[in-house]
Parts: C-alpha cells; structure tokens; sequence
C-alpha cells in the first residue's frame, strides 16, 4: 500500500529511455504567450502588480547595499516554484517541486553562491555575523558552532519544508479519492466536497510554499552584504 501511495511522485513516463516527467518543469513558459510581453491585457497588468510589489518587498529586506536588478532572481524563482506547484494539482502532470532533487538544486544552489560571495569579498562581516552582539566571551565558541550549523542545514531544510508540503497535500488528495469507491452515493457527495475544499488548502499552499523559500533565499542573501 505504501509503495503504491508514493509511486505517485514516481517519474514513470519514458521514450527512449529519456525521464520526460521532468519537462513538465518548463511547462509553466508555455503559459506565458509571445504577445504577453508586449500587449498590454489584464494578465500582464496581473503579472506586472504581483511583480512590482515583490521588487518593492525583496529590495526592502536585501538592503541599500544589493546589487541592481538583483530582486529579479527572487522573482524568477517566485514564479518558478509557484507554476511547478500549480501545475501540480492538475491530474496527470508531474509534480517536480515534490523531489528534493529540484528543491535541494535549487536552495544549494542559492546558498552556495551566497557563501562564496559573502567569504570572497564580505570575509570580516561573515565572521562577525557567526557571533551575535553581546555574547558573553565564554559562550564565543558554542555560538560559532550553533551558527556554522544552522547555516549549513540551510538549503536543506528550504528543500525538505517545500517538498514535504507538497507531498502531504497530494498524498492526502490521494488517500481520499482511493477511499471513494468502495462508499455510498451520499459520502461520496461529502468526499468529493472535501476533496474540493482540500484542492482549495493546497492552492493557497502552493502559493505560501513559493513565498516562503523566495523570502528565506532573500534574507540568507542579505546577511553576505
């Protein structure tokens, strides 16, 4: 039962021995027409409003230090993770933000740039930030352990908090909906009202889940400058 219940985040679909599940990735650029960019319409004054309230907010927490343009990665990433995660409450597309091996590409890649940067040329300032003002002289080297810890684990806990949300809400959808065949015509109203409800929760956490790793990724980038 349990190796059926996961084998929904299986990639399974192969031509010539080629994972094809992991297009679906990139199938969110198929939602964003040529003529998007230069047509004025209500999709782009959506997507321009949404764009310019996450430059203000991300250009708020990186600094006056952040380099130009820098706020259009986080961007990038938002809506990244946001279609991967929409994509994935339509039946038969592949969730790919459900394995670790995107989430953990993705937050490894981030901090480690993020450390190279901050130890290349911000070296004083990353070892200033390993101990927190006022920290009495005896509790120095625990607190330069407790800091060099909970940095490294960094990208691993962005990627386990963004596959584990996804993953719970889509192996609850699927408990349900295998719970529907064997009920009477009345629960099996109730069922699919609950399942509409929980379509509802997971829409609201596919796009929390995007903010939350798109605001982590900004503050770990603001403490290298």
């Amino acid at each position: 039962m349990m190796n059926n219940l996961f084998s929904i985040f299986d990639p399974s679909t192969n031509i010539l021995n080629l994972p094809l599940n992991w297009i679906s990735t990139f199938i969110g650029l198929m939602f964003i027409p040529y003529s998007f960019w230069f047509i004025p319409n209500r999709h782009f004054i959506l997507w321009n409003l949404i764009s310019n309230k996450l430059h203000n907010e991300f250009k708020t927490l990186l600094g006056s230090n952040s380099f130009k343009g820098s706020t259009f990665i986080f961007i990038s990433l938002f809506f990244f993770v946001l279609f991967n995660n929409f994509l994935g409450l339509f039946p038969y597309i592949f969730t790919s933000t459900s394995h670790l091996n995107i989430s953990l590409s993705i937050s490894l890649t981030l901090w480690l740039s993020f450390m190279i940067y901050g130890w290349i040329n911000n070296t004083q300032h990353m070892f200033i930030h390993m101990i927190p003002q006022g920290t009495p002289t005896i509790l120095m080297p625990f607190m330069v352990l407790i800091e060099t810890i909970s940095n490294i684990i960094r990208p691993g806990t962005l990627a386990v908090r963004l596959t584990a949300n996804m993953i719970a809400g889509h192996l609850l959808l699927t408990l349900l909906s295998n719970t529907g065949t064997n009920m009477s015509n009345y629960f099996l109203i109730i069922l699919i009202f609950v399942q509409i409800l929980l379509l509802i929760l997971e829409s609201a956490v596919a796009v929390i889940q995007a903010y939350v790793i798109t605001i982590l990724s900004t503050l770990y980038s603001s403490e290298v400058n």
